[in-house]
């Protein structure tokens, strides 16, 4: 394990949901110390303490938001360990490369990093990447998956909170050898509003919210579930009228000579020692209500032929972002994994 001092660590996004959860987390780490929490120049919520916006975190965080330019001064950082980045996918493009110039350990909950293929950006995030040299670094932050690769990266790209759920349920599958040859997975998921963001919008305003499909065919997670899982894969999410927490239903097809005894053996393989993902008894079936404000994600599954039905469910705020960002920093670090993050579990 690292030597016993308190690192250095600043949120930069820290007024949106996910800054507001790792500000909590970083804040209860018994070797982390908040040294700052940091808004875009122009935000609105600029010099406000965090407590004002989060009640949950009077008395707990206190610390002013403070504005970032978009160019940063390189002293001002000159004794900062790690840096959470918690904002937009074009801004963590900007500011990584910059605070990895400082030295900084650096965990981007955006998907500015996630994939190493600089034509993917413009086409699903709308802006050309420039720094391709940081792609080839960057190591994608799927905890239980590249813990090895975690503790020597620079840079960690944490997934997006469907590819996490997704993801989980289907790599024990892949790693086996159990998916026939021409399956292609098809997810269903369905996510709480606060996956939209804090910002004001009528799509996610919760008395306008229905349960709907959005995002059909187009939306940028499926390209990174495809890309990081070796095969295509059928992606559609929905928005659920609750506030956190995914749900996904997977449909795979397994090879001939498949049994259940043998997709049982490939997830207790994966997962046995890890301590964030829990293997459901049978007939117990994953729940928002059982993950939302946990760490965890939660699987089952139901093998009808060849057929098999995957159950997936986390809290989109925390395995799906910010809770899975700490676990890599418990893993980069030499920390348990679930340090800060179980034992101070919310009801």
């Amino acid at each position: 394990m690292n030597e016993q001092r308190a690192l250095n660590v600043i949120i930069v996004g820290a007024s949106g949901y996910t800054g507001a959860e790792l500000a909590a987390q970083v804040e209860r780490h018994p070797y982390a110390k908040l040294c700052g929490l940091y808004v875009s120049e122009n935000s609105q919520d600029a010099h406000k303490p965090i407590s004002q916006l989060y009640g949950q975190l009077r008395g707990i965080v206190d610390l002013p938001l403070t504005p970032l330019a978009s160019t940063i001064d390189p002293q001002a950082f000159a004794d900062i360990d790690a840096v959470f980045l918690a904002t937009a996918h074009s801004v963590s493009h900007d500011l990584a490369p910059q605070f990895l110039g400082c030295g900084c350990q650096v965990f981007d909950l955006s998907g500015a990093f996630r994939v190493n293929q600089a034509d993917f950006y413009p086409k699903f995030y709308g802006f050309e990447h420039h720094h391709s040299d940081w792609l080839d670094k960057a190591v994608y932050g799927l905890a239980e998956w590249s813990a090895e690769a975690v503790r020597d990266a620079q840079l960690i790209a944490l997934p997006g909170c469907y590819p996490t759920a997704s993801l989980s349920a289907l790599k024990p599958l892949q790693q086996a050898g159990l998916l026939a040859d021409s399956c292609t997975p098809v997810i269903d998921a369905t996510s709480g509003v606060s996956g939209a963001g804090r910002k004001a919008s009528l799509t996610s305003n919760f008395c306008e919210v229905s349960l709907n499909p959005y995002g059909v065919g187009t939306h940028r997670h499926q390209p990174e579930i495809s890309y990081h899982l070796g095969r295509e894969v059928i992606f559609t999410p929905h928005l659920g009228s609750f506030p956190r927490g995914i749900l996904a239903t997977i449909h795979v097809d397994l090879k001939d000579d498949v049994t259940l005894a043998d997709v049982n053996q490939a997830y207790q393989s994966a997962y046995a020692d890890k301590p964030l993902v829990r293997l459901l008894e049978p007939g117990v079936w994953p729940a928002i209500k059982a993950v939302a404000n946990t760490p965890f994600v939660d699987l089952n599954w139901s093998l009808q032929g060849h057929h098999l039905i995957i159950f997936s469910a986390e809290d989109n705020l925390l395995k799906g972002a910010s809770a899975q960002a700490i676990q890599c920093f418990n893993i980069h670090y030499g920390y348990p994994s679930t340090l800060a993050l179980t034992g101070d579990v919310a009801c």
